[in-house]
């Protein structure tokens, strides 16, 4: 997801950009902040790609947050767009171009969390990662390319699409609650979870990953192993599994 800070306020541009950056990292979502000083370097921007979310400061010297956001609207109509300003005295300006918040200055950080939450709602499902710390460099990983991942020697390695893998020094149970809240991802037994998104089919005793590869299942899970892959392969839309 792509962000866009327009504020010829180098103070403000520079707090919003960190508080959202902040927000996304908080709640795993992958996203890039590009901060503008003016509307015309911003439209270049997004000319040539587009923003998911911009934020424009009203009040700007030379083509204003206004002015800018009708310009926008002539070649992109699905960037949501937030407001900010010291007065509300905008609200028809905003509703032309469809602006979705208002932030008004001085920001406040609780208002800001309120608003952004409500526009991660707004937006198309955007792309989940876990960040890890690999050796002395901390790696960002989509939920997306993990296909499975196992525990030996105090380390976790996770192994990725295109052959890659990673290790972290962690416990199994701090990188299994990393993805908890996540259904694709199954614990298949002592130390071991599988990515049920990368799971072509369960034989018993072993989930057989479309990427060629088998990801062995504990015994006594072998019955919750299959239940589990038939409802993903469900949601997934293929249907039931045997």
């Amino acid at each position: 997801m792509r962000v866009a800070i327009v504020d010829d306020n180098a103070a403000d541009r520079a707090w919003l950009a960190q508080q959202v950056e902040e927000l996304l990292a908080r709640r795993g979502l992958e996203g890039t902040v590009f901060p503008f000083p003016d509307g015309e370097g911003f439209l270049a921007a997004a000319r040539r790609e587009r923003f998911a979310l911009a934020f424009l400061d009203v009040y700007m010297e030379g083509r204003d947050g206004v002015s800018t956001a009708e310009a926008l609207r002539d070649f992109d109509p699905d960037c949501l767009l937030v407001f900010s300003t010291s007065s509300p005295d905008h609200a028809l300006d905003g509703y032309r171009v469809r602006a979705v918040q208002y932030l008004l200055k001085p920001y406040d950080t609780a208002a800001l969390e309120g608003a952004f939450d409500q526009l991660v709602r707004l937006l198309p499902a955007p792309e989940k990662f876990v960040e890890l710390r690999s050796g002395r460099q901390d790696v960002r990983v989509r939920l997306r390319d993990i296909l499975w991942a196992e525990h030996f020697q105090h380390q976790v390695f996770v192994h990725t699409a295109g052959g890659g893998e990673i290790s972290t020094r962690t416990t199994f149970g701090a990188f299994a609650e990393l993805l908890s809240a996540e259904p694709r991802f199954f614990v298949c037994g002592r130390g071991v979870l599988v990515n049920l998104d990368h799971a072509a089919d369960f034989d018993g005793g072993a989930f057989l990953l479309d990427g060629g590869g088998r990801v062995p299942v504990s015994r006594d899970l072998a019955s919750e192993a299959r239940a589990a892959f038939g409802d993903r392969l469900f949601r997934r839309g293929g249907g039931p599994v045997s």
